[in-house]
C-alpha cells in the first residue's frame, strides 16, 4: 500500500536522507529541472549507502549531460571507490531526451531489467514540463519499477507536473535543492560531454564500411558528406548494442567509422542527431540541408497595419546566404539576398524598399528585375535616393526596355545640386542570348550604350563564388525568372585544424579561393612554415559540397512553354520562390491576367523536384484567408512551407 509522505521540503542532505527515507534496498527516481542537483544527490546517496555495505547501481538517463559513461546513451554504473564505474551503455545517438523519449524509456527498461540488486538510483533527464515531461515521468516510474520518487525543488517554486506526481502509485518525497546547485552553461555542458566522448574513443580504430551494406535505423541523414561527418553512431546485433562510434569520413558510398579497439562493425547501424560540430564538440545537429526555412514573426517595430497588408514574410537561410521576401506574401515583390559576411546584397525585383535600411542600398551590387510593372520596379526610387553619395556602380539586369524605364525614373527628378556625384548604374538587358549594356548616372541626361555580348545559357553574372542565370517567360510582356547558384559550399573542419595544430587565419581564405578557382596543384604556405598543395589541404581540412540553388519566379502565364522553361531553371533547387496569385476557383481570372493558380504553382514545384516551395504574390482578395491558398497548394505539393497559425 502506498505510503503518503507529507509534501514538505526536506533538507537535501544525503547523510540524513538515508535514515529518513526508504532509499536503501529500493529503486529511487531522482526528478527535477536541469541544474537543480540531481546528479550530485545521486552520488551523495551512493556514497552514504556504500558505507552501510549496500551495492548501489545508477542509471544515468540524461544523454545530454551524463555524469559518467558515454554521452548520447543511457548508462548503467555501479558505485566503486568513491565514483561511478560504468557497467554497460544502451545507445541512443541523441542528446535530446524530450524528442527521443520513447527510445530513452526503452533503453532504461533494458538496463533496469539487468539490475538484480535491490538498490538502484535513476538519475532522470531534466524534462519536467509539457507532454514530454508527463510521458517520461510516468514511463520511467513504470519501466524501472520505481519505489520512491525524490522531487528536487527550490524554495517557493511551483511543483512541476503536480497532477502527474499525485497520480503515481509509489512514494514521493520533496527535497529542498541546495543553493549552490545551478545549471552549467551550454558551452560547459558541451565541453563536459565531449570530454567523456573523447575518452570513450581513445585508441579507436578506423573501419571502412559500404553504406549500402548497412541496415539504417533511427533517423539516418541524407547520403551526403555534410550529413554524415561527425555523426555519433551505434552498431547493433539482434537489437543489442555492440559498440558506439563516430563517422570520420564519407567517400561517395563508403563510411569511415571510428570504433573502440577490439570491436567490429555489424550490419545494423543506429544514427540520430548527435554530432560533432565545427569546434569538435558533441552537440545536436541541425537537419542536414534544410538550413532555415521559415516565416519571420511579426515585428514590434513596424505598424500593425503595414504588417497585416503584406502578410507573413518568408526567410530562407542556406550556407552563407539569407534570402528574405521583404514585403511578405501580399506586398510588392522584393527578394533580398544577403551574402554571408561579405557586406554585399543582391535583390530580385525592386518593389517597395521601405522595410530595408538605407545602408543596405549601399551594399547592393546587383539587382535582377523580372519586368517593369510598378510593383516590381517602384522601389528603384528608394535605391536611387539611398545611394546618393555612393561611388560604386550598381548593376541592374532585366528584360528588353529596362534601361528606358530606369532612365525615365531618373530623369523625372531634378538633379541641379548633385553635380558629378550622382549614383551610377549599369543596366543589362537580356535579348535572347545577348546582353545589351547601358550606363546611366543621376544628374546626366540620357544613357550611354556600352555594347552587347553573348550570354550563354542565360548566365547573366558569373563570379568565383556564384552565378545568376535567367530564363525568359511570357506575361504578355517578357519576364525573367532567376536562379542563384553558389559554386560550392566550403567548410573548414576545425577538428582537423586542431589535430594538426594549425591556427586559423587569412591563409584559410586563400585556400578557399584557390579551391574555387580549381588551382589544385598550387602550393600554399601554412602557419607552421611548411608548404602543401591545395589539393592535399582540401582533402584533409575541407568539406566541399554543391551549393544550394534558389529560384525566383513571378508574374507569368501558365503555358506549356513557360512551364518547360522554368522547370529547366528550377530542377533540383533547394528553394523555389514562386507566385501563386489565385485560388483554383478563379482559374479564368488567372488566365486573363497572366498569373498562376495554386494548382499550377504546386505542379511546377513537383515537376522540378524542388526541396522547398515558398509561394508568394497572393492576390489581396485573400488577405483575410491566406490559409485557403496554402491549403490548396499543400494538398498537391508536400514541399510547400506553411506558416504557423497566428504568424
Amino acid at each position: 500500500m502506498k505510503q503518503t509522505l507529507r509534501p514538505i521540503l526536506l533538507a537535501c542532505r544525503p547523510e540524513l536522507l538515508v535514515d529518513q527515507l526508504p532509499i536503501g534496498n529500493h529503486r529511487v527516481l531522482i526528478f527535477g529541472q536541469p541544474g537543480i542537483g540531481k546528479t550530485t544527490l545521486a552520488a551523495g546517496l551512493a556514497g552514504q549507502l556504500a558505507i552501510s555495505g549496500h551495492r548501489i547501481f545508477c542509471l544515468g538517463a540524461d544523454p545530454g549531460s551524463p555524469d559518467f559513461g558515454v554521452p548520447g546513451a543511457v548508462c548503467l554504473g555501479t558505485w566503486q571507490a568513491g565514483k561511478w564505474s560504468p557497467v554497460r551503455v544502451e545507445p541512443l545517438c541523441t542528446l535530446d531526451a524530450a524528442r527521443f523519449r520513447l527510445p530513452l524509456v526503452s533503453a532504461v527498461a533494458k538496463l533496469a531489467a539487468e539490475v538484480t540488486e535491490p538498490s538502484l538510483l535513476l538519475d532522470a533527464p531534466g524534462v519536467v514540463r509539457g507532454v514530454a515531461g508527463a510521458e517520461l515521468l510516468d514511463a520511467l516510474v513504470r519501466t524501472a519499477a520505481i519505489d520512491l520518487v525524490l522531487v528536487l525543488m527550490r524554495e517557493g517554486q511551483s511543483l512541476p507536473l503536480a497532477d502527474e506526481l499525485n497520480t503515481l502509485t509509489c512514494d514521493i518525497a520533496y527535497l529542498r535543492a541546495s543553493l549552490a546547485a545551478n545549471r552549467p552553461s551550454k558551452a560547459r555542458r558541451a565541453r563536459s560531454r565531449s570530454s567523456l566522448w573523447d575518452r570513450y574513443l581513445t585508441g579507436a580504430i578506423e573501419h571502412r564500411i559500404a553504406l549500402e551494406s548497412l541496415n539504417l535505423v533511427g533517423t539516418p541523414p541524407r547520403k551526403a558528406v555534410e550529413a554524415w561527418l561527425g555523426k555519433q553512431v551505434a552498431f547493433l546485433k539482434r537489437d543489442r548494442s555492440i559498440a558506439m562510434g563516430e563517422v570520420s569520413g564519407f567517400y561517395e558510398t563508403t563510411l569511415s567509422v571510428l570504433l573502440p579497439a577490439g570491436v567490429s562493425p555489424t550490419k545494423t547501424l543506429l544514427v540520430r542527431d548527435a554530432c560533432r560540430n565545427e569546434e569538435s564538440l558533441l552537440v545536436s545537429s541541425k537537419r542536414f540541408a534544410d538550413g532555415i526555412v521559415r516565416y519571420i514573426p511579426r515585428s514590434d517595430v513596424l505598424p500593425d497595419a503595414l504588417l497585416r497588408s503584406s502578410g507573413v514574410r518568408p526567410l530562407v537561410q542556406v550556407g552563407k546566404v539569407t534570402a528574405t521576401l521583404m514585403n511578405g506574401i501580399f506586398g510588392d515583390p522584393l527578394l533580398h539576398l544577403r551574402l554571408g559576411q561579405s557586406r554585399r546584397s543582391l535583390m530580385f525585383d525592386l518593389g517597395d524598399g521601405s522595410r530595408l535600411p538605407a545602408r543596405i542600398a549601399h551594399q547592393v551590387s546587383d539587382v535582377f528585375i523580372s519586368h517593369a510593372h510598378m510593383d516590381h520596379i517602384s522601389g528603384f526610387l528608394w535605391l536611387l535616393r539611398s545611394r546618393i553619395g555612393e561611388t560604386s556602380i550598381c548593376r541592374l539586369y532585366g528584360p528588353p526596355g529596362l534601361a528606358a524605364h530606369i532612365e525615365g525614373l531618373i530623369s523625372g527628378i531634378r538633379w541641379d545640386r548633385i553635380g558629378d556625384h550622382g549614383p551610377l548604374f549599369e543596366v543589362l538587358e537580356l535579348h535572347d542570348n545577348r546582353l545589351h549594356g547601358y550606363r546611366l548616372q543621376a544628374g546626366k541626361a540620357g544613357r550611354d550604350f556600352l555594347g552587347e555580348e553573348e550570354c550563354a545559357d542565360g548566365v547573366l553574372l558569373a563570379e568565383v563564388d556564384f552565378q545568376v542565370q535567367a530564363v525568359t517567360l511570357d506575361h504578355g510582356t517578357p519576364v525573367l525568372a532567376y536562379a542563384y547558384q553558389p559554386s560550392l559550399e566550403i567548410k573548414v573542419r576545425k577538428e582537423r585544424l586542431q589535430q594538426r595544430k594549425l591556427k586559423p587565419g587569412p591563409w584559410l581564405n586563400d585556400l578557399k579561393r584557390h579551391i574555387l578557382a580549381a588551382e589544385h596543384s598550387l602550393e600554399l604556405r601554412l602557419p607552421d612554415g611548411r608548404c602543401e598543395t591545395v589539393e592535399r589541404l582540401s582533402e584533409d581540412l575541407i568539406l566541399v559540397s554543391e551549393g544550394k540553388k534558389l529560384v525566383y519566379a513571378t508574374d507569368f502565364s501558365d503555358t506549356p512553354d513557360n512551364r518547360q522553361r522554368l522547370m529547366s531553371l528550377a530542377t533540383g533547387a533547394h528553394t523555389l520562390f514562386c507566385e501563386s496569385t489565385f485560388l483554383l476557383r478563379e482559374e479564368a481570372q488567372a488566365k486573363r491576367s497572366g498569373h498562376l493558380t495554386t494548382r499550377s504553382c504546386a505542379e511546377i514545384a513537383n515537376q522540378a523536384g524542388v526541396q522547398y516551395l515558398i509561394p508568394f504574390h497572393f492576390s489581396r482578395r485573400y488577405e483575410k484567408q491566406p490559409w485557403q491558398v496554402y491549403d490548396e497548394i499543400a494538398a498537391l505539393c508536400p514541399q510547400v512551407v506553411m506558416p504557423q497559425q497566428g504568424s
